[in-house]
């Protein structure tokens, strides 16, 4: 289900605000009908109201939210039935007409749309309305327009998200070979200063060392030897150290995945054990999140998607899990598929389950 903040973002939204204004201008000319049908006209024109503005409130293209459909188209031809002269409630169905193309393909929206000015036609024959076909036309010209500005404005979004996920996908893989390359650099520079000055130290404090131990060396010489040695400790800290790196910044590259989801928080939590030093194996990891970020967006209605990284022994473990509700049955679509293909080319194992609260559930053991 949408998230209250976003609900109310919808509700704000520049075509609801237009349809409220819409209505209004409709609602305005009910009492210029029959007056013993006024109580009727009021009705239908509030219950039309209820529907539109409840469609924020449901996922889309859910079973109620289909009903609500059904219900503006019903009261919209309701109130053409009940004043077929008023030329001014066909409006309605110009409303329901755009709210249909900012969420149904284009093959959807057209058959529905036909299907309404053919009952409106219906209507208004059955009325005795003498221009009937021109007032058919002339709405079917709005709804058209209305229709395919929403889906250009719809068109543009979706292209914008597209294009912010790939610029964040962009970032997040810069991010992870410029620490990639970082941690390369580090590590060739531990081996470096292990093989080159730490062996010449090591021959400097072996010669120092047999030069002081000879009858009347001086003081200096005996603090040279323990000044070499005392460096010697001192640059195998410093390897071990180099060595020892946290490993790759896995967090920062996922945050920046997340970033064009703004209807999903990531909830990300890396064990402290948890160190990716491998390159390849940071690359799956970050395409197995993406996925699940992107699988949340389109199908979960969820509102966080909680990513948990751990050690299992020698092997990294990932658990994905969102707090929305998996409708139907669990099918691997083209994105699951790609996610275990990745996972199995590293040897590792990929779960897929139904979550205690209906969520999907990805389980990901990768070997590190």
């Amino acid at each position: 289900m949408p998230s209250t903040r976003e609900r109310l973002r919808n509700l704000f939204h520049p075509l609801n605000l237009a349809g409220l204004f819409t209505w209004a201008a409709v609602a305005f000319t009910l009492q210029y009908g029959p007056p013993e049908q006024l109580a009727l006209r009021w009705t239908l024109a509030l219950l039309f109201l209820f529907a539109f503005f409840g469609e924020d409130w449901l996922p889309r293209r859910s079973p109620a939210h289909v009903l609500l459909i059904a219900v503006q188209a019903a009261t919209a031809l309701g109130l053409i039935w009940v004043s077929p002269r008023m030329g001014v409630t066909p409006v309605l169905l110009v409303m329901l007409v755009a709210s249909l193309a900012t969420c149904w393909p284009t093959r959807w929206v057209v058959p529905v749309a036909l299907l309404l000015n053919l009952a409106m036609y219906l209507i208004l024959r059955a009325k005795g309305h003498d221009y009937a076909v021109m007032v058919v036309l002339i709405y079917a010209g709005f709804e058209m327009f209305a229709g395919v500005t929403v889906h250009a404005s719809r068109s543009a979004e979706e292209a914008r998200d597209r294009l912010a996920r790939v610029n964040a996908d962009l970032l997040a893989t810069r991010s992870l070979l410029a620490d990639a390359s970082r941690d390369a650099e580090r590590m060739r520079l531990a081996r470096e200063l292990h093989d080159v000055l730490g062996h010449k130290l090591t021959a400097m404090r072996i010669n120092l060392r047999a030069l002081a131990g000879e009858p009347g060396a001086s003081d200096s010489l005996k603090l040279c030897e323990q000044l070499s040695a005392e460096l010697l400790d001192d640059v195998r800290g410093v390897v071990q150290a180099m060595r020892d790196a946290d490993g790759l910044d896995i967090a920062t590259s996922l945050q920046a995945l997340a970033a064009p989801f703004p209807a999903t928080r990531l909830a990300l939590h890396i064990a402290p054990e948890v160190r990716i030093i491998d390159a390849a194996l940071a690359e799956t990891v970050l395409r197995v999140v993406q996925e699940a970020l992107t699988n949340t967006a389109r199908h979960g209605a969820a509102s966080t998607l909680q990513v948990d990284i751990t050690m299992q022994g020698d092997d990294l473990r990932l658990v994905i899990e969102d707090d929305g509700k998996l409708r139907g049955e669990l099918r691997e679509g083209n994105g699951l598929t790609g996610m275990r293909e990745r996972i199995e080319e590293r040897g590792g194992t990929l779960t897929l389950s139904r979550g205690v609260r209906g969520a999907l559930h990805i389980e990901a053991v990768l070997p590190a």
